[in-house]
């Protein structure tokens, strides 16, 4: 039954879709990018494009789409998009810019002296245009799959 369920919800399909191609799309970007393959990008966070608001985007729209962007479920789904577009460009990038900076502090102080600590991670965020560039595969992933598999009635 619940195995069932999972199988038809073309909703939650369409959002682990969103989600899987904007990570699996982080390393060639960053190759056409900056000339750089880094295989990691698959499983870290940050990058091009950005795999959040890829999927809160694709959930968002997936629930226009097939709720009506008139229904409270819709609202909700704005809202929670809304927060996570928010953190990503704003509170985590902002970490990010932070890390770089204490992290060249101290390699600076400490030229030449081993450190022990483990450096921080600098790439938390994203620039506004991995989100923009999230926020359209989310969106095209999701009307894709409205597309292939709409509501009943429709």
């Amino acid at each position: 039954m619940i195995l069932r369920q999972l199988a038809d919800n073309h909703m939650l399909h369409a959002v682990l879709t969103a989600w899987f191609l904007a990570q699996f799309l982080k390393v060639p970007m960053e190759y056409l990018l900056n000339h750089n393959l880094n295989w990691g990008l698959w499983f870290s966070s940050g990058g091009m494009p950005s795999s959040h608001s890829a999927l809160v985007t694709a959930a968002m729209i997936s629930v226009g789409l097939y709720y009506g962007f008139d229904s409270p479920s819709f609202a909700v789904a704005v809202a929670l998009a809304m927060v996570v577009v928010y953190d990503a460009t704003g509170v985590r990038r902002q970490a990010g810019i932070q890390a770089q900076r204490i992290n060249t502090l101290i390699s600076e102080l400490l030229m030449g002296h081993p450190i022990s600590e483990e450096r921080l991670k600098e790439v938390l965020g994203h620039t506004p245009r991995q989100v923009v560039a999230g926020v359209v595969l989310g969106t095209v992933i999701s009307i894709a799959f409205w597309l292939i598999w709409p509501p009943a009635g429709l």
